[in-house]
């Protein structure tokens, strides 16, 4: 007999499974960041501009973001497991050519080897979630997958930098980044039974009688791009706070660079609190919109508040950090939401498709936050990011309406794009 203790056996397979995708998804994080901690590095040993690295992040999450939609069908037809294996390996390939790179060839190369590699990770890691994970903690496998993206943005810059500051040799710092790849590979393999989603044990919707459709069907389902639009919209703030809210509170409140330098690093740990903390919502919240709201709203409010430059500038800083929370508190939500929307049987493709619009809001939001901040509008930063969520808060809401739009059609009735 077990002992008192222990977890009942159920739980430990489910905290299996969630550790072990938390371990991708932390890595797949990880290498969003394999060149961009190397670009000083970069421009010292080859001359390159700042426009034409940013070219290489462009690259990244553009064929990331392409790839997704993609990658969900691939999903759907061979299962989760292979293809979280094949992107492992593409970022070990996408470490070993930026550690060989001689050029903007090969380093454009590894860039889209990592976008390629980080493509299938929402829809691989969401389908084994929904089909392994018991209902009851689902809401905490989906706070443990964001966090677990959050420190692995976290790890890289100090990975990479650390065994630069230790070694002398950016080459080696990238191809240490690799065996990290080969070493999670390993784990995934030798834990294989805990991530195998054709051995389902949460329980799934039926499908409707005489539902069956083609495989694009479920494109029809409005809440599927309304799910792709909030992402669109709430990646756009994201992408304005990592990229440009230190230099506009340096420009708003006359700060210095060590004072605005650890304001994304704590808009992340409040991020990961709230995470944590939206977990034990997220599984029991019957109108999951409503809390993303009031979550995404108190966020904006702080960034329009701090934007306004009416703040104590000693306050401003922290205020942006604790912004993080409410985005944080959302997160888990987000994803039950999504997971509520998906038709039976295409998990992977609503989460490929829907998830590509964080790929494309990271590639199209920074060009227009770097020129609201290179034409003297730091505000313009702040405030951009807080309408940003907004939006994003008028797409969940009406994500939710069809969401329950369709929970009230009785059994008998057609529904819409039920795919195959």
């Amino acid at each position: 007999m077990a002992s008192s203790t222990a977890l009942p056996s159920s739980a430990q397979q489910d905290w299996r499974t969630i550790a072990l995708v938390g371990l991708a998804h932390g890595t797949s994080h990880f290498f969003h960041m394999l060149l961009p901690p190397l670009f000083p590095m970069l421009i010292a040993e080859f001359g390159f501009s700042y426009a034409q690295l940013g070219l290489l992040v462009s690259t990244f999450f553009v064929i990331s973001g392409l790839g997704q939609a993609l990658a969900g069908f691939v999903v759907d037809k061979v299962g989760a497991r292979p293809v979280l294996y094949l992107a492992m390996v593409c970022f070990a390939l996408a470490a070993a050519a930026a550690a060989s790179a001689q050029g903007f060839g090969g380093l454009m190369l590894a860039a889209a080897l990592a976008g390629l590699g980080n493509a299938p990770f929402h829809p691989a890691d969401f389908t084994i979630l929904n089909k392994r994970v018991s209902p009851a903690r689902l809401g905490h496998a989906f706070s443990v997958h964001g966090i677990s993206g959050n420190l692995g943005w976290a790890a890289a810059p100090l990975y990479l930098t650390g065994l630069y500051a230790a070694s002398g040799s950016w080459r080696l710092a990238a191809g240490c980044a690799g065996l990290w790849a080969l070493l999670v590979l390993a784990v995934l393999v030798w834990q294989s039974a805990a991530l195998d989603d054709r051995l389902a044990v949460a329980p799934s919707k039926p499908a409707a009688p005489g539902a069956e459709e083609h495989s694009l069907a479920f494109l029809r389902l409005p809440s599927v791009w309304l799910c792709f639009s909030f992402f669109f919209w709430t990646t756009c703030s994201l992408s304005a706070i990592q990229s440009f809210a230190s230099p506009a509170l340096q420009s708003l409140y006359d700060l210095p660079l060590t004072a605005t330098s650890m304001v994304v690093t704590g808009y992340m740990v409040c991020g990961a609190l709230g995470m944590v903390l939206g977990g034990f919502w997220a599984g029991k919240a019957q109108h999951l919109e409503r809390l993303i709201a009031a979550c995404l709203m108190g966020t904006a409010c702080l960034l329009l508040l701090v934007g306004s430059g009416m703040v104590p500038a000693a306050w401003a800083v922290a205020l942006t950090a604790l912004a993080g929370l409410g985005t944080g508190l959302a997160g888990p939500s987000r994803d039950m939401l999504i997971k509520r929307a998906a038709p039976p049987g295409a998990t992977g493709r609503v989460y490929g498709t829907v998830y590509s619009g964080l790929d494309i809001g990271f590639a199209l939001a920074a060009p227009v936050f770097g020129a609201l901040l290179d034409g003297g509008s730091p505000r313009g930063v702040m405030w951009g990011a807080a309408a940003a969520l907004l939006a994003g808060v008028a797409s969940a809401a009406l994500v939710g309406r069809h969401v329950r739009a369709g929970a009230a059609l009785p059994p008998t009735a057609p529904r819409p794009a039920a795919p195959r």
